[in-house]
């Protein structure tokens, strides 16, 4: 089964049929983080291995959580190469190697959280080790960009923790100076540039938004995220102020996500998207979810009709159509960051 999963892999062809190289020559990208950016390092026990997840694209699930391809995807593709393999297919030869490596986990955070998978200083740690391996050279790794999807699953968990509102900003600002010291330490083992996203709006996910049956999303949630955000940018520009260079880039997901919501296109010539806030694939009730099935096998969600008309998958993650949008969103400023 391995075998296959693995020759699929191989297989999936890239997004875009024109080059989109960027500028200074990147030829590898390295991935940290969440599952908005992992692409099949979790176990077969986890949701994205479950069908109807990559039903839109390639057909069968692949890890991704989504119907399809996911931001990685869509960054390698604009790089010009294939998605970075992921962590845990590393063994499968040289091969497969050339174009980076993915060491994201669904359900990650800066810190450990709710699910039981690495956290970011982990991740890092696995990829000294594949570094101590000599798997990539150092001309390697000067010609790579980091890409880094994290926090939104550290305040998942702050809040399950009995976390205040009032407490935030400090845990905030505590979450984000961990985080700055994880990019140091990606640069400082010569990662030429390192991507890190801003969190979505986390009050316009699904999960949060069905709490009133879609119509807005949550301004305490939008609140969060916002301010989460602009700790980061001063983070960044501190970082830069150090290294005397543009190395570390913020990626706003927060515009390009509500951008992408409020147009409500898809791509031009296609359906638009017909409720933003609401998700595709959802369980037959509140003890379900997107995946489910009983004990006897019988599916216990439903998927909507038309995808490709849906911005989210599930209750936290986009479609392929989603996703395809937000890189649309973004892909103007692409080649002024990372040019």
């Amino acid at each position: 089964m391995e075998k296959l999963i693995f020759s699929l892999f191989l297989a999936l062809p890239l997004i875009f049929t024109e080059a989109h190289v960027p500028g200074g020559g990147f030829t590898k990208l390295f991935v940290f983080g969440d599952s908005y950016v992992d692409t099949g390092n979790g176990g077969r026990q986890a949701t994205s291995w479950k069908k109807p997840y990559g039903i839109i694209f390639p057909g069968k699930p692949t890890g991704r959580y989504s119907d399809g391809r996911v931001f990685t995807d869509y960054i390698a593709s604009w790089m010009g190469i294939r998605s970075p393999i992921p962590y845990r297919w590393r063994k499968m030869g040289k091969k497969v190697q050339g174009h980076g490596m993915n060491f994201a986990y669904g359900g990650s955070g800066v810190f450990d959280t709710l699910v039981k998978a690495p956290n970011m200083t982990t991740q890092i740690n696995l990829f000294q080790q594949v570094l101590e391996e000599k798997l990539y050279t150092k001309r390697d790794i000067k010609s790579s960009i980091a890409l880094v999807s994290l926090a939104g699953n550290d305040y998942a968990a702050y809040l399950a923790g009995n976390g205040t509102i009032q407490s935030l900003p400090a845990f905030t600002t505590y979450l984000i100076r961990q985080l700055s010291l994880n990019l140091k330490h990606i640069h400082g083992m010569g990662v030429r540039k390192v991507a890190v996203m801003a969190i979505q709006p986390l009050g316009c996910l699904p999960q949060v938004s069905a709490l009133t049956s879609y119509p807005n999303c949550s301004v305490t949630g939008n609140s969060i995220a916002k301010f989460h955000n602009q700790i980061l940018e001063k983070s960044v520009q501190k970082l830069n102020k150090e290294t005397k260079d543009s190395v570390y880039i913020k990626l706003d997901i927060y515009t390009a996500f509500m951008a992408a919501m409020k147009s409500q296109e898809y791509h031009p010539g296609t359906s638009k998207f017909e409720d933003p806030l609401k998700q595709c694939c959802r369980g037959v009730n509140s003890a379900y979810s997107c995946g489910d099935v009983d004990k006897n096998g019988a599916y216990k969600y439903v998927v909507c009709k038309k995808p490709n008309s849906a911005f989210f998958w599930d209750g936290v993650h986009p479609t392929q159509a989603g996703w395809d949008a937000v890189f649309s969103a973004l892909k103007s400023s692409l080649h002024i960051l990372l040019g």
